[in-house]
């Protein structure tokens, strides 16, 4: 045969590539490869050094019998391959959960042959699902998860709980509610913050968790130091736990906000002058320290701290890793069986809570249980608040400058008047010098009680904003008779 008639490499390799492999793009123009049969999607152009598409086509092609072929003949095919499948239809990918058909939902085990469990109105199965259903994609940080014990009778939350160190029954029913959460892709849970004492156990519980969802190798890991770093990190998997915070800056605080309800980053491409990346996240959290210092409100909406203790007798840590590892199927089957009875209980939506679905979730959880999930919930957030407060010398004047005040009464001043007002109070007949941070205008002063305002409202002072024909206000209005905690007192 003349060179002319030899049927091309690219050719051949693309032949081979359609006929065994599935190509489709997601929304954001990703192109992915799809083994026949199997869940697991790898995108084409990941230059990974173990598990790209790219490998597995090479391999394939050798162990057919095919032949191996030169990086140019691969370029040049999956090239042509990318440009064909940015015509096929859209259909997203997912790590580890993800919803299917019926109103059922998916959990990825991380396994080799691609079984998944499949949580239904009715039960949960193991199964491997329709790659026209559900496509996964994994990275480095999707771990392995042991297959699901069935008939455990529940007695894997017990065994769970046995090993953390929770200091009351409100955290560990917190516990449960965020894990049932973690396991719906749709639902923002908010992100627990372990607290407690050192020596706790407060990074072993985290570990427990997350493992849970995550495997074996799911880990803690130190806050990035930028945003895009943390994004990556985010994206790279499921559930984002964070070890042994010390203090939340304020562009942290912000970018937790916005993975725990949700959002979307944009930036360049590379080696390009107009094209751009989309990463979309909203992912489960998990945090743990000591103290952070000052949690601003809008983060404080978002948490779920739950208190731990120190252990009376201590345990090695191979001595407690083997029996987790043990346990672990027995856990994972009885958080799907009540994840399975949470979904089926009904029960309104509470509609005061920020963070309503998680609300709903909690209110599912105790008509399903009996636990009291939903006060420990309310009582959470009371917590925050006061911390909030605590935190906040501005929020301590506003409340002080509102103790005063009769029940129902209005207050309406301009944003200057309020500062001048505010700053008086808070230095007092001493003058003692403001603190840093202190609002120097009427502007900042108006911004900052916006963010405050939920907060303050929680403690029966209503803040609202108008303006007249002449000029723009505030208008202060305190709901219900207050009174200082002891810690607002000593602070004046």
């Amino acid at each position: 045969m003349s060179e002319d008639e030899k049927t091309p490499a690219r050719q051949i390799i693309t032949d081979y590539a359609q006929e065994h492999f599935r190509y489709f793009r997601t929304i954001d123009g990703t192109v992915y490869a799809q083994r026949n049969g199997h869940p697991v999607a790898r995108p084409i152009r990941s230059q990974g050094t173990t598990g790209s598409h790219r490998q597995e086509l090479m391999v394939g092609l050798y162990r057919d019998g095919i032949g191996v072929f030169n990086g140019t003949a691969l370029k040049e095919a999956l090239d042509l391959i990318e440009a064909l499948a940015l015509t096929e239809d859209v259909q997203p990918t997912h790590i580890r959960v993800a919803p299917g058909f019926d109103g059922a939902t998916w959990l990825d085990l991380g396994r080799t042959d691609g079984k998944s469990v499949r949580i239904h109105p009715t039960g949960w199965d193991i199964l491997t699902p329709d790659p026209q259903e559900v496509c996964w994609r994994r990275t480095q940080l999707t771990g392995e998860l042991p297959l699901p014990a069935q008939d455990t009778n529940g007695k894997g939350i017990d065994l769970l709980l046995r090993l953390c160190n929770f200091a009351s029954a409100e955290s560990e029913c917190l516990a449960i509610a965020w894990l049932i959460g973690c396991l719906e892709p749709s639902v923002p849970v908010p992100a627990p913050f372990l607290t407690g004492p050192q020596g706790a156990g407060k990074s072993t519980g985290g570990r427990m968790l997350v493992r849970i969802i995550e495997g074996m190798s799911g880990d803690l890991r130190r806050a990035p130091k930028d945003e895009e770093n943390m994004i990556t990190a985010v994206a790279a998997g499921w559930v984002t736990a964070l070890d042994n915070l010390s203090h939340l800056p304020p562009d942290l605080s912000d970018l937790m906000c916005c993975i725990v309800t949700g959002a979307e980053s944009i930036k360049r491409a590379l080696f390009t002058d107009g094209d751009v990346v989309r990463s979309r996240y909203r992912r489960p959290m998990l945090l743990t320290g000591i103290d952070v210092g000052v949690i601003r409100p809008d983060l404080a909406e978002r948490l779920l701290p739950l208190r731990l203790v120190r252990p009376r007798v201590r345990r090695t840590e191979a001595e407690l890793w083997a029996e987790y590892a043990e346990i672990l199927p027995v856990v994972l089957g009885s958080l799907l069986d009540l994840t399975v009875k949470v979904r089926a209980a009904q029960a309104e939506t509470p509609t005061d809570l920020r963070m309503a679905d998680f609300a709903h979730l909690c209110a599912q959880l105790d008509a399903a249980t009996g636990f009291g999930s939903l006060t420990a919930y309310r009582a959470s957030l009371d917590d925050l608040n006061d911390d909030v407060i605590e935190g906040d010398l501005l929020a301590q004047t506003v409340l002080k400058h509102a103790a005063g005040l009769d029940a129902g009464a209005e207050v309406r001043m301009t944003s200057s008047e309020w500062l001048h007002c505010l700053t008086g109070l808070y230095s007092g007949e001493e003058c003692r010098p403001l603190p840093k941070g202190w609002p120097t205008t009427g502007k900042v002063l108006s911004d900052r009680l916006k963010r405050l305002q939920p907060t303050l409202a929680a403690r029966g002072v209503l803040i609202d904003w108008g303006r007249t024909s002449s000029a723009r206000y505030i208008e202060m209005t305190h709901s219900t008779p207050l009174t200082l905690p002891h810690e607002q007192e000593a602070a004046f």
